[in-house]
């Protein structure tokens, strides 16, 4: 579909998908246009419409993606339009992404994620029980409604639990799937630059160069839904910085 085209509003629109199956069935669905209404419908709003009904794959935000690479260094004093803040306090503070007590409500990026990547950052916790968490090829959207959060991406934890284990999780950082380590733990106010890598079904996070945590997943999370990066916190109080990301 042409970025530049546009429909018009007072004609039901027609598309056609094919839906999955031993056989597949074509399938046609008209879409009814508002009377009255203006002359003509944005491309833009043409695509919600059909990523509404499921027919083309989607983001659930419609977000574009990171193109060549993605870099934000923090230094302004707004979150901005990039990032969807879906509660807590994260802010900017001198230059730096600041939150403290987000009790499992993300900030997500919204920018789509390739395949394979690499995401890279700066992050100190100034308290004592450490706990650093991210997550990775969720859905841009998502936060905890209740104390029990089940996620929609790969979860990773640096000193989570009182600073006592590293939990590379898939969707349940609960979960007896996950991948866990005892060391090492977080120290108060030392500078950390986390690499995260996905290569094919083998996701590995590097922390100061040295591996963390690995995990190799026969079904990997991708597609709509699972391609968007997020910074999270639970308690602690979390600086980031120098976010970088990186197709491959």
């Amino acid at each position: 579909m042409s970025a530049s085209a546009s429909v018009s509003a007072s004609v039901p629109v027609s598309v056609s998908a094919s839906v999955p199956g031993p056989a597949s069935v074509p399938v046609s669905v008209t879409v009814p246009a508002p009377a009255p209404a203006p002359a003509s419908v944005s491309a833009s709003l043409f695509l919600v419409i059909i990523c509404t009904l499921g027919l083309v794959g989607c983001t659930p935000q419609g977000d574009p993606g990171v193109g060549s690479g993605y870099v934000d260094r923090f230094e302004r004093s707004q979150l901005g339009t990039d990032w969807n803040k879906t509660g807590g306090n994260w802010r900017i503070e001198g230059g730096e992404l600041h939150v403290r007590g987000a009790r499992n409500h993300p900030l997500w990026l919204l920018r789509t994620l390739p395949r394979d990547l690499r995401i890279e950052f700066d992050v100190r916790s100034e308290t004592r029980d450490g706990d650093i968490k991210v997550e990775v090829f969720g859905d841009g959207i998502s936060f905890a409604k209740t104390d029990s959060y089940k996620a929609t991406s790969y979860v990773i934890i640096f000193g989570g639990w009182n600073n006592s284990r590293n939990v590379l999780a898939r969707m349940d950082e609960h979960g007896a799937d996950r991948v866990e380590g005892r060391h090492p733990k977080v120290e108060v106010g030392r500078l950390y630059h986390f690499r995260i890598e996905r290569i094919r079904a083998e996701l590995s996070v590097w922390v100061d160069d040295a591996v963390l945590l690995k995990m190799s997943d026969p079904n990997p999370l991708e597609g709509r839904g699972h391609d968007h990066f997020g910074f999270n916190n639970w308690q602690s109080d979390v600086w980031f910085d120098n976010l970088e990301i990186t197709p491959l």
